[in-house]
């Protein structure tokens, strides 16, 4: 189902904010759409999608790009490819004694959309100095697109008897994986192309030839005539038909300077995908305006650096200057920049911007990935960000790291704040969990204990105010001990900071890394200690007995259940069965994670008749990659 443009402003309900709010929301794209009706002291700058720059890193490969949207190519089937290829980015190769060459005005006639000039097979010699009986051509489209026809024809006074008699028409997706895998080479001296026959004739006697190609992702066509036996041929015009949308699409933004180290906030979009295609939205953020490592090859073995022949740190533009040979590659900036972040969840709407500490720069990456039919569009993308922020760096770790599945832990959670002059410092902390925590127990300032208050607690996790932390703490350990249970390895504890007179800043996150050296894992992920227990764990059935006669007591039952280390979504189902095992029908079916879950059952059955009065089984089965695995219990029914 398509989904409509959804404009999501950053939801900021506030009648006021100080001076020393700096909320900033930047949008790229959707430039018919209002502003963001902001708080006053809030900044919005706004980006266009057209304002791509390679020295920016900034990139759009087979993209239809307009100030309000982007959204991947589309082939018109009754356009003829040829003569526009190089005003799409593609080009025309010839073959040539000397290897593949551009095509020059002696093969331009193939497409010049005139049908009285025409390419001459006779074997006579050419301005190139050549006897022409045969032609190799390789139209490239500049990216991979789904080719649907061809077709080529002499002149009309020559349709009896100057046709192409011999010929191979070929296809690659341009993956330079497969080289040297393809049915069919051709080239010389190194400039060798191979190819996936899609069409060979050896005695066509027709005139006009017209082919469907097969529905694939092409990026390179070859068109080979060897040199033909019956004679003279021509061809006044080659004719190439693609439809639908490229099949797979990119955009790269600029890297986005956001002037200092910023906390980095919400993320929105706005999209529109059809059934059957993709967009893969993701971010990265770094220190620095160049998010890669540039290497050098020095001819010295196999040695490599990344330095430039006079000893300093390559850019993209020395790069760019070095000669073919000496480029040895561009690799990511592991240590001043993160790594691009999974795709986002386009359903979702808005989420967290990606960001293990306060970034100074961040740059976007949009997929489109399609078929023939299906695409997707992507009309802007919003963030938020505040400045300074509210500390340089908070590191957090988690103990203990390995817990048992669904059984309630006691957790602390440290945390190290370093702050500099002009960070605004916090008061209040949050922690994700897997469920409604069962406590918060105590919090610690270099091992003393201070007062909280808790402002949030629900099935997302908790909140808790604390004295304020400002630059007299930079250093200072903190401790929050809580209580929750895990139902999945690598249960994440995420965690922000924020300042709760200053309701417009970005809540913070905070980073995993050392802060005891005494505690081990450094992380904020905790693990199962049994990591074979059943997919199903704990089942309860709250009262085991019910009576659903209507008087208000006791007439539902309530199923209560945990889910352990379900790896994504499993599809869950909750069974009645009578006590010989007969199987009376569905309580509740749904796709469902690790976690706890309760459901409610009124005595009924799937048609919505009540059932007699008895003894019955209830039985939670989960659909895994193991195959069903399933706990159950016995529910009375009772009037």
């Amino acid at each position: 189902m398509k989904n409509k443009y959804c404009f999501l402003a950053l939801i900021l309900a506030l009648s006021s904010c100080s001076p020393s709010d700096a909320l900033t929301v930047y949008r790229i794209g959707g430039a018919a759409l209002p502003p963001p009706d902001l708080p006053a002291g809030t900044e919005f700058v706004q980006l266009q999608w057209e304002d791509i720059e390679s020295a920016q890193h900034g990139q759009a490969e087979q993209l239809s790009v307009t100030p309000d949207l982007i959204e991947p190519e589309q082939l018109d089937p009754s356009v003829n490819l040829t003569p526009r290829l190089k005003e799409r980015g593609g080009r025309v190769r010839t073959l040539r004694w000397t290897g593949w060459e551009p095509s020059t005005k002696e093969d331009r006639v193939l497409w010049d959309e005139d049908p009285e000039t025409v390419f001459l097979g006779d074997g006579s010699w050419t301005t190139s100095g050549i006897g022409v009986r045969n032609k190799s051509l390789i139209f490239d489209f500049g990216g991979n697109f789904t080719i649907e026809r061809i077709r080529f024809f002499p002149r009309d006074r020559f349709a009896d008897d100057r046709f192409v008699q011999r010929f191979v028409i070929g296809v690659s997706d341009g993956d330079p994986l497969k080289e040297g895998t393809r049915e069919y080479s051709i080239g010389h001296q190194g400039d060798i192309f191979d190819f996936d026959i899609v069409h060979r004739a050896s005695e066509n006697t027709a005139s006009f030839v017209e082919l469907d190609l097969p529905s694939m992702p092409v990026r390179r066509m070859l068109f080979d005539a060897p040199e033909n036996t019956q004679g003279i041929w021509e061809i006044a015009e080659f004719e190439i038909y693609g439809k639908g949308f490229t099949p797979m699409a990119s955009y790269v933004s600029n890297v986005i300077d956001l002037g200092g180290n910023a906390a980095l906030g919400e993320l929105s979009w706005g999209a529109e995908v059809d059934p059957g295609a993709r967009i893969e939205l993701s971010m990265r953020a770094g220190d620095d305006d160049d998010p890669n490592t540039y290497w050098r090859n020095t001819f010295r073995g196999d040695e490599r650096t990344r330095l430039d022949t006079r000893g300093r740190m390559m850019t993209l533009r020395s790069y760019n200057r070095l000669e073919t040979a000496q480029k040895a590659g561009i690799t990511p900036d592991t240590e001043k920049w993160e790594g691009w972040s999974t795709p986002y969840d386009l359903q979702a709407v808005s989420t967290a911007m990606q960001g293990d500490q306060p970034r100074q720069f961040v740059q976007f990456r949009a997929n489109f990935l399609s078929s023939v039919e299906a695409g997707g569009r992507l009309g802007y993308v919003q963030f938020a960000v505040s400045q300074p922020p509210v500390a340089t760096l908070v590191a957090a770790e988690i103990t203990p790291t390995l817990a048992p599945s669904g059984v309630i832990t006691q957790f602390t959670y440290l945390l190290m704040p370093q702050l500099q002059t002009g960070d605004l410092g916090f008061d209040t902390i949050e922690i994700d969990t897997p469920t409604v925590v069962e406590g918060v127990e105590a919090v610690r300032f270099s091992g003393e204990e201070v007062n909280f208050e808790i402002v949030r607690s629900d099935e997302r996790g908790f909140a808790i105010a604390i004295p304020r932390v400002d630059q007299a703490r930079d250093g200072e350990l903190i401790e929050v001990v809580f209580s929750s249970p895990i139902f999945k390895f690598g249960t994440l504890f995420s965690g922000r900071v924020y300042d709760s007179e200053r309701p417009l800043e970005v809540r913070q996150v905070v980073t995993a890394g050392e802060v005891d050296e005494l505690v081990e894992g450094n992380t904020l992920s905790v693990g199962l200690s049994n990591v074979n227990a059943d997919i199903v764990g704990a089942l309860e059935l709250v009262p085991p007995a019910f009576t659903p006669n209507g008087d208000g007591v006791n007439d539902h039952v309530r199923v209560e259940y945990d889910l352990v280390n379900v790896a994504g979504s499993a599809e869950v189902a909750v069974v009645l069965y009578d006590l010989r095992g007969g199987r009376i029908g569905e309580v509740f079916r749904g796709p469902a994670t690790s976690g706890q879950f309760q459901m409610e059952w009124d005595g009924r059955d799937q048609a919505g008749t009540l059932l007699d009065p008895g003894i019955y089984i209830l039985r939670v089965e989960v659909d895994t990659d193991r195959g069903i695995q399933a706990r159950e219990r016995i529910v009375s029914l009772a009037y």
